[in-house]
């Protein structure tokens, strides 16, 4: 007999890309806690019953940290505070993807800060290593007796060169073949459910390109992938199907510069899926997801747009601006078809531990 729940749930978010607003932010938020450090929290703090709800909940970690005390700096070449990563721990994230175009911004010394700021805080990650070994085992993760694994991959590193002998740093390229070969061996590292978080697509493009849809085509056809989450573009793709599974193209930016680009790079979203156990042992999927918008403010403020809609009092002009971006969000999400309904509540728990993390063998 199957063990462990009957049903498994799963939420992932798009890019945490901090950019100098978001960190001077975080400074100014812990002044007044009285600290001299950065606290993520008060911005992301709507984020916290939309992910500590969910049995997993996975972020995209796009950009590597630095030191506690710095220097700090934002785009073109990220080096964030880590104290995102205490946040990410305390908003009930499990699992972060860090293959990105990003992930070599600060070189070796970027990539082994960031894993050990992740591993201090107790959260698991994909798609970086330290070494061959830890990029040769599976990132598994246990929901009462069910193991998920989870991949991570990005199209490449903004010509930033992977180090002559050191291609474990970041899992680059988007090559069927080789994610397949991993998801297999997931599988065979006892994996029940194998979601495979891509960083890829066009910036700015709503749309899918053709070498996405291909690329989640062909990995969805395999019995050994389950789900597709996607960041990288800062504007919010569409939910597809293949073969009865999901492929979310792009989630948009979690948290990023609220005031440059267009408004739709503010939008984002949490994307939920409820999978459930058939008598087979297969797992089958249905989807929801929460708009969610980073308000410029003061203060800088990361808002979930259906809590925000049902609230009485909400004057009429953030309630103009809330309707619209969700109005934005829900077309982007459905632009192929999908009938993904908004999740205007957290989902219940189904485990009142969060998942535990297992090395792998």
């Amino acid at each position: 007999m199957a063990k462990g729940p009957a049903t498994i749930t799963v939420a992932a978010t798009g890019d945490f890309l901090l950019h100098e607003p978001l960190i001077t932010q975080a400074a100014e938020d812990a002044a007044k806690s009285g600290h001299h450090s950065w606290d993520f929290l008060p911005m992301l703090n709507q984020l916290r019953p939309l992910i500590g709800t969910a049995d997993i909940g996975i972020c995209h970690l796009e950009t590597p940290v630095a030191t506690r005390r710095g220097p700090f700096q934002g785009y073109p070449a990220f080096d964030s505070p880590p104290q995102i990563v205490d946040a990410i721990r305390d908003l009930g994230y499990d699992t972060c993807s860090t293959a990105s175009n990003h992930t070599l911004d600060q070189g070796d010394a970027g990539v082994r800060r960031t894993l050990g700021a992740l591993d201090a805080a107790g959260v698991r990650h994909t798609g970086s290593a330290r070494g061959s070994a830890e990029a040769g085992r599976t990132n598994l993760l246990d929901v009462r007796g069910v193991k998920v694994a989870q991949l991570s991959y990005t199209y490449g590193t903004n010509g930033v060169p992977i180090p002559p002998g050191r291609p474990w740093l970041v899992n680059s390229g988007l090559d069927a073949p080789a994610i397949l070969h991993a998801a297999a061996r997931a599988r065979a590292d006892g994996a029940s459910i194998v979601i495979v978080s891509l960083h890829w697509g066009e910036e700015y493009r709503h749309a899918p390109t053709g070498e996405q849809r291909a690329l989640a085509r062909r990995l969805l056809a395999s019995p050994d992938v389950d789900l597709i989450v996607g960041d990288h573009v800062h504007v919010v793709q569409p939910f597809d199907q293949f073969n009865g599974k999901w492929v979310v193209y792009g989630m948009g930016n979690q948290i990023a510069n609220p005031i440059a680009n267009e408004e739709d790079t503010h939008e984002g979203l949490v994307a939920r899926f409820r999978l459930t156990r058939d008598a087979a042992g297969r797992w089958q999927a249905t989807a929801s997801f929460v708009p969610t918008l980073v308000e410029a403010g003061p203060p800088i403020r990361l808002v979930d747009l259906p809590r925000a809609l049902a609230r009485a009092d909400l004057p009429a002009g953030p309630r103009a601006r809330y309707r619209a971006a969700l109005d934005r969000t829900t077309a982007a999400v459905r632009a192929l078809g999908a009938k993904v309904p908004v999740l205007d509540g957290p989902l219940p728990t189904n485990s009142p531990a969060p998942a535990e993390q297992l090395a792998g063998p």
